[in-house]
């Protein structure tokens, strides 16, 4: 499956079937409790995660969280 990553394509090994957001995400490093995600130009939130699917040619946009002062 072919997505894009902040306007980078990416190609991830999942089947449709089983392509949550939340293994993708999984499966590319990042830690849950430190990101917004939007898909396709929505905020996903994050206990959406496991139920949304993902398809060829999706976009997300990740932002990480960065604490400090």
């Amino acid at each position: 499956m072919k997505i894009q990553v902040n306007g980078e394509e990416k190609k991830l090994e999942l089947d449709q079937e089983n392509a949550l957001l939340s293994t993708a995400l999984n499966s590319m490093g990042y830690k849950p409790n430190t990101i917004v995600v939007e898909l396709n130009n929505l905020i996903i939130n994050s206990m959406k995660w496991k139920k949304v699917k993902l398809k060829d040619g999706d976009n997300l946009e990740i932002v990480s969280i960065v604490g400090g002062g």
